[in-house]
C-alpha cells in the first residue's frame, strides 16, 4: 500500500478505536482515572532509563542521562503535582453564590511528538490525557518513531492492567505529513496538542480543530550587576549541557550588564566555555543556521562536534561556544534560535539597554516564551518581569529546567504556551486542566425559595448535575407524594431526594 494511504488508514482506525474508548471514559469517577494515572506514572518511571537509552539511539540527539531525567520528570514529577487536582466532576464550588464548576473530558486528544524530546513529551502528553480522562492519539516525529512508539506502549499496558478501556492510548507507527493531517482533522478528533517545529504546530492551527501548540524560544537571559556570578554562569551551562539544549526553553542568548563583563567572561571560562574568534564565527554561521532556520544536525550535539563540523577544533570538554554579536537580526544568524550549547554574546552598558537587547532577540523568533534574569536587584526584576514580551520570567536559574517547571514551582510540562503574543492560544504549561471543558451549573438568585433551600452537602467529586424525575416511589411513612412534593424532587446521584434533605 502507498505509505500516504497506509498513514491516513491507520489514523482513522486509531482514531475510530479511541472515540469508543471514549465513551466509557466519560463515564469515569475522578478516583478511576486517578489509579489509572498512578499506574502508568509508575510504568513510564520505572523505565525511564531505557526509554531515554532507546531515544538517544534512534534520533542521536541529546544525551541519555538527561533524556532519563525528562522521563522521570514527566512521570513521577508530573504525577506528584497534579494527583490532588481535582478533573472529574465539580472542580469548583461557590456555596454562597451557588454556582459550580464541572468538568468534562474535551474528548479524542491528537498528540504531535517532536524528535527533540520524544519519550518524555509521550509520557507528559499521556499522562495528561488520563488525569482529563481523554482518549489519546500519538503521531511522533518520522526519527523518532521506535522509542516514541515504546512509551506508548509501556503506558498503555499500564492503563489497561489499571482498568482503562482499550484504544484509549494509540500511536501511528506508519507516519506521513498525511497521515498526520487526518489525525488531526478527523471529525472524532476533539483538540490537538501540538509540540515540534513551526511547521507542524501552523498545520495543528490550520486543521479547524482547537488546538494548544507552541511557539519558538529564542530565550535570551541577562545577568545584572548584582547577579551572583558564578552561580548564573553555572546555571547557564547546567541548562546548556542538560541534553545539549534540545528543549525549546533552553537559553539562546546571555546578555551582560558591562560593569561586570570581565568577570562574567572568566566564569564563563573558568567553566569551559569556548569564545569562538571572528574567523570562527564565520565559519560557525552557515553551518548552525541554515537559511532562515537552525540546521537539524547541530540540534543536540555537544560544543566539541558542531565545532569540528564547523572547521575549527576546540577541547573535547568544551561546555559551550559563545559567539560575540553586536545586533540581532538575519545579518547575525547566531542571534536566532539555535537549541544546541551555542550561544550568542552581547554586553551592553547597563540593565535599561539589557532589557532593550532581550526584547529585540524576543522578537526575533521568541514572542511570549521565555525569559531569564540573573540579579539580586528587586526593582530590576520586576521592571523585566512587568515590560518584557514573555509569560516565564525565570530569577537565577537555568531556562531549561525553570521553565518546564524542574528548578522552580511552576507546573512541570513539555508545551509551553506562548500566548497570543507568540501565536497560540494560551501563555500556560499546559496540563490536564487545559484538556477539559467546564460547565457551569447556577442557581436563581432572585428569591426563588427552592434554591434558597440547596445545600449540596455530600462530596465534590461524587456531584452530578441535577435531573428532574416523575413518578418517585413511596416515601418510607407510606403516604405518597403530593404532586407539589415531586415537583421539588430532584435524582441527585442517582437516587431520590428532597430538597430540604441536600
Amino acid at each position: 500500500m502507498d505509505a500516504d494511504l497506509q498513514s491516513v488508514q491507520q489514523a482513522r482506525d486509531l482514531v475510530v478505536k479511541a472515540r469508543a474508548a471514549q465513551e466509557l471514559l466519560n463515564t469515569f469517577t475522578q478516583k478511576q482515572a486517578d489509579a489509572i494515572c498512578a499506574a502508568k506514572a509508575e510504568a513510564g518511571f520505572r523505565e525511564a532509563e531505557r526509554l531515554a537509552e532507546l531515544a538517544v539511539e534512534e534520533t542521536g540527539l541529546g544525551r541519555a542521562d538527561s533524556k532519563t531525567f525528562k522521563n522521570v520528570f514527566c512521570t513521577r514529577d508530573l504525577w506528584a503535582a497534579m494527583k490532588d487536582m481535582p478533573t472529574c466532576g465539580i472542580i469548583k464550588r461557590d456555596d454562597r453564590n451557588m454556582v459550580y464548576e464541572i468538568a468534562e473530558p474535551m474528548g479524542v486528544v491528537a498528540a504531535i511528538i517532536p524528535t527533540t524530546n520524544p519519550t518524555s513529551t509521550a509520557l507528559y502528553k499521556i499522562l495528561i490525557a488520563m488525569k482529563s480522562r481523554n482518549a489519546i492519539v500519538v503521531s511522533p516525529h518520522p526519527r523518532a518513531i521506535r522509542c516514541i512508539a515504546e512509551s506508548a506502549r509501556v503506558m498503555l499496558e499500564a492503563a489497561l492492567k489499571a482498568g482503562a478501556p482499550d484504544g484509549c492510548i494509540g500511536c501511528m507507527t506508519a507516519v506521513t505529513l498525511e497521515g498526520t493531517t487526518e489525525l488531526m482533522r478527523h471529525k472524532h478528533t476533539s483538540v490537538i496538542v501540538s509540540t515540534g517545529g513551526e511547521g507542524i504546530v501552523k498545520a495543528a492551527y490550520s486543521s479547524g480543530k482547537p488546538a494548544y501548540g507552541v511557539g519558538p524560544g529564542n530565550v535570551p537571559t541577562f545577568i545584572e550587576r548584582t547577579a551572583d556570578i558564578r552561580l548564573a554562569v553555572t546555571r547557564i551551562i547546567e541548562s546548556q549541557l542538560f541534553d545539549y539544549g534540545t528543549v525549546c526553553a533552553s537559553e539562546q542568548s546571555v546578555v551582560v550588564d558591562a560593569p561586570i563583563a570581565e568577570q562574567v567572561r572568566e566564569e564563563f571560562r573558568r567553566q569551559k566555555a569556548y569564545f569562538v574568534t571572528p574567523d570562527e564565527k564565520k565559519k560557525m554561521e552557515p553551518v548552525v543556521i541554515k537559511g532562515s532556520l537552525m540546521n537539524p544536525e547541530v540540534v543536540g550535539q555537544p560544543a566539541a562536534k558542531i565545532a569540528k563540523m564547523c572547521g575549527f577544533a576546540v577541547p573535547d570538554d568544551t561546555s559551550v561556544l559563545l559567539v560575540e554579536l553586536k545586533a540581532v537580526g538575519p545579518q547575525e544568524p547566531i542571534s536566532r534560535e539555535k537549541l544546541c550549547p551555542v550561544l550568542g554574546y552581547f554586553v551592553e552598558p547597563d540593565w535599561h539597554s539589557g532589557c532593550e537587547r532581550c526584547i529585540q532577540v524576543l522578537r526575533f523568533g521568541g514572542m511570549g516564551h521565555t525569559l531569564v534574569i540573573h540579579s539580586r536587584n528587586p526593582g530590576v526584576i520586576m521592571e523585566f518581569a512587568l515590560k518584557k514580551p514573555a509569560y516565564r520570567l525565570l530569577v537565577n536559574t537555568g531556562s531549561t529546567q525553570g521553565a518546564i517547571g524542574a528548578s522552580t514551582r511552576l507546573f512541570p510540562s513539555m508545551s509551553l504556551g506562548c500566548g497570543t503574543s507568540g501565536g497560540n492560544i494560551s501563555a500556560d504549561n499546559i496540563g490536564p486542566q487545559h484538556l477539559i471543558n467546564v460547565k457551569r451549573l447556577a442557581f436563581d438568585q432572585q428569591g426563588d425559595p427552592w434554591a434558597s433551600q440547596m445545600k449540596v452537602t455530600e462530596q465534590v467529586s461524587d456531584f452530578v448535575p441535577l435531573q428532574r424525575e416523575k413518578g418517585p416511589e413511596r416515601p418510607a411513612s407510606g403516604k405518597p407524594y403530593t404532586a407539589a412534593e415531586i415537583e421539588q424532587m430532584i435524582v441527585y446521584n442517582g437516587r431520590r431526594r428532597e430538597v430540604r434533605n441536600l
